[in-house]
């Protein structure tokens, strides 16, 4: 059978343009017998708390009844969307996720999502409730194709088993309709739950970002054919029905860079944010953060600023100036002096010690912030995880920003990135590249820390949830910022709930 993959990058709550998105892919994909689409392609994912919204439930069914209306001459599609399940629950919106089968106007009800996730990112059952039981597979050319939904296919360790169901009931091969985010080894764990199903399966997932999460693509037919990564894409693969295998290595820092390019790139894009700003101070973290915002925004859409202090060597303007210079973005520079002065004067004792260093860095900001105010547009926050972890940072300073690349992104990791960005040219000076880290607040400063022992320590705890003392210490901190761009299995954000007050 000709089974096409449409991996599409959807807006949350976009529904004119989800539909015209989905609509497209199916003309493009006329030859195909079945055209699959990632989960909730209709209403875009995550939705999270519109779902609360009673018109937006009924705004979704109503635009996924028009999608069926104007299906007439398109193959077979299988479109995730959502309807009331008829379940009366106190306070909760009682939804089932769903696989439609739409075709020639019409449509029907394909599979409901029975397994629903609620650990990191995922809160599944806060909206939808399950599917009471798996549903015969469908009839396509000829074939029995057994339908799951995304959780569907990760149910190694749930009591129920859709996969192993529709086997049962005579599947011959299965699809999984994902909207499944990236993290490190998120592309070997589709594979191995993939392979676990015991059929031949096709795995089509969502690319694009919305918010923290973002989805990198990479649609398979298990050991046969794929997709490309970070991407839209709809190809039509033969797919004879015959199981495969594939081994697939872990993510590169290549694959790192190209999903948070992405990220901010749609972060930007479908927030209606046409200009970046962003500090460079001539250190290894802005200078990485700059590259990816250059490279997703497109250079002529990023202004750099400099704000040397009486602290700043000389060197780190002109490494900030030269790499603005390479990437061919704005560069302007605003001494700090007069504002540092002027606060010391009217803050006597209080601009001292820590005080004073954390003085300059909420000073900046407000410049920064003055450019996005002036201009439009918003702050490219250069903060890396390690820093976030540790609280070495300062809150209303150099926390602010509108989105993170690189806040969940550890310290020995952003000089990865970096690596890889010069390979083939030098974009990131070797000043920068071999300097020690510092913040360039006081005299001679430099970072207290030796990162590429201390960074992974910190992200073990990170990812079993534990605390320490300046983690804790500094919990309301990470609490205000900005959006960090999720690239571990555990990020700083929606997936990290620790309270701020505890014992």
């Amino acid at each position: 059978m000709k089974l096409a993959l449409a991996q599409i990058n959807t807006t949350v709550g976009d529904l004119a343009g989800n539909i015209a998105r989905i609509l497209d892919a199916a003309r493009q994909a006329r030859d195909a017998d079945l055209i699959v689409f990632p989960e909730l392609v209709v209403p875009g994912y995550p939705p999270r708390d519109i779902l609360y919204d009673a018109s937006f439930v009924e705004a979704v069914g109503a635009a996924t009844q028009d999608l069926a209306r104007q299906s007439k001459g398109l193959p077979p599609m299988l479109v995730g969307s959502f309807a009331p399940s008829g379940k009366k629950l106190f306070l909760h919106p009682a939804l089932h996720n769903i696989a439609y089968l739409i075709h020639d106007g019409e449509m029907r009800i394909a599979q409901v999502k029975q397994l629903l996730p609620v650990y990191d990112v995922f809160y599944e059952p806060r909206w939808f409730v399950p599917g009471e039981k798996t549903l015969p597979p469908i009839e396509i050319a000829g074939k029995r194709i057994g339908v799951l939904i995304c959780e569907d296919m990760w149910d190694e360790e749930y009591p129920i088993h859709p996969g192993a169901e529709l086997k049962a009931m005579g599947a011959e091969a299965l699809v999984c309709m994902s909207a499944a985010p990236f993290h490190k080894g998120s592309l070997q764990d589709r594979v191995h739950h993939a392979s676990r199903q015991g059929l031949p399966i096709a795995f089509v997932d969502l690319v694009g970002g919305n918010d923290e999460l973002v989805f990198d693509g990479g649609s398979f037919i298990l050991g046969h054919g794929k997709l490309n990564r970070f991407e839209e894409q709809v190809e039509i693969l033969d797919w004879n029905l015959e199981r495969g295998e594939w081994k697939i290595e872990l993510e590169s820092v290549e694959d790192i860079f190209h999903v948070l390019v992405l990220g901010v790139r749609d972060f930007a894009h479908k927030n209606r944010l046409k200009q970046g700003f962003i500090g460079l101070s001539g250190g290894i973290d802005s200078s990485v953060a700059a590259v990816i915002a250059a490279e997703a925004l497109g250079a002529e859409h990023l202004t750099g600023i400099a704000i040397p202090s009486r602290y700043t060597d000389p060197r780190s303007t002109e490494a900030a100036q030269e790499l603005a210079s390479n990437l061919g973005i704005g560069f302007e520079v605003v001494e700090l002096e007069s504002m540092h002065k002027a606060m010391e004067t009217a803050l006597g004792s209080l601009a001292e010690g820590v005080g004073g260093e954390n003085l300059q860095a909420r000073l900046r900001m407000m410049i920064l912030m003055s450019y996005v105010n002036q201009r439009g547009g918003f702050l490219v926050n250069t903060s890396n995880k390690t820093e976030l972890t540790l609280g070495y940072s300062t809150l209303y300073g150099d926390m602010a920003g509108a989105i993170s690349p690189l806040g969940d992104v550890t310290k020995p990791e952003v000089y990865e990135l970096a690596r890889y960005i010069n390979v083939g040219r030098d974009i990131i000076s070797s000043y920068v590249m071999e300097r020690k880290p510092s913040a360039e607040l006081k005299p001679e400063q430099v970072d207290p820390f030796d990162y590429d022992t201390l960074a992974p320590e910190l992200e073990k705890m990170v990812l079993a949830n534990e605390s320490n003392a300046a983690m804790r210490a500094s919990e309301h901190k990470r609490g205000q910022m900005g959006v960090v761009l999720k690239v571990s299995e555990k990020a700083f954000g929606s997936g990290r709930m620790m309270p701020i007050t505890r014992k």
